[in-house]
């Protein structure tokens, strides 16, 4: 994939490996031929791929927006919102782009493809460019498929380093807005030597006791309960079961 970007149109042969890489196959392949044209090489700059970044920018934020609310629906709302601005940065959307390879296929000024390297903003944009022509090609399912398909591991890397983990202050909020009262926590067990002692916590709500979890410490599983009991209030399996 160290082929120089183009300062001309790419032909079929091109496009279709494009389309390859994609894993989509488009019915307008001028949809395909504006998303990989930079304005830098456009005659004018309504033939680039600016508007369909503008598109583009949109669908990528409302498909991530989506998978995040259902995929983590214990997270709270300004969790959500910094694991989003992650997935859709300039750094992540690029970093997509070139592990497509698209540098190969998008058509440059001279001014840009002499660069030893493809500006960060001008991968970005045309990844989100390419997300808004599958949108006009193919409907919202296919761009939601194919925003899935080149997003979901890199929304999963987000959630997982970018989320505070801090499930009791988690479960805290969540407990007074819905049910007006603090958890506590109670120790059920505790087995092991005095030295490396393991302990089997349970959070409670007001009278509603959730599935308990073992921990290595007490720190960690009331953690882990905390989990536990954010899960049973969306609905969702407890993570750490505890026999």
């Amino acid at each position: 994939m160290g082929s120089q970007p183009r300062e001309t149109l790419p032909d079929d042969q091109t496009l279709q490996a494009c389309q390859q890489r994609l894993g989509y196959v488009f019915r307008n392949i001028q949809l395909l031929r504006a998303a990989l044209t930079h304005a830098s090489s456009a005659q004018h700059r309504l033939a680039s791929n600016e508007r369909l970044e503008f598109l583009g920018d949109a669908i990528l934020g409302a498909v991530v927006c989506e998978v995040l609310y259902h995929e983590y629906p214990h997270y709270l709302e300004g969790d959500l919102t910094k694991i989003k601005s992650v997935v859709v940065s300039r750094h992540t959307c690029a970093r997509v782009s070139r592990r497509l390879g698209l540098e190969e296929f998008m058509v440059l000024g001279k001014g840009l493809s002499s660069y030893p390297t493809i500006p960060q903003s001008v991968l970005s944009d045309v990844f989100e460019s390419l997300v808004a022509a599958v949108h006009l090609d193919g409907g919202t399912e296919a761009s939601r498929s194919f925003v899935m398909q080149h997003m979901l591991e890199e929304i999963r890397i987000a959630a997982e380093t970018h989320h505070t983990s801090n499930y009791k202050s988690l479960l805290q909020q969540v407990a007074q807005k819905e049910y007006g009262s603090t958890p506590v926590y109670q120790v059920l067990d505790e087995k092991g030597p005095d030295h490396s002692k393991c302990f089997k916590v349970s959070a409670q709500v007001g009278r509603q006791r959730f599935p308990p979890a073992w921990g290595r410490n007490k720190k960690e599983a009331e953690q882990r309960a905390a989990q536990n009991a954010l899960c049973a209030i969306s609905g969702q399996p407890a993570p750490y079961p505890a026999d």
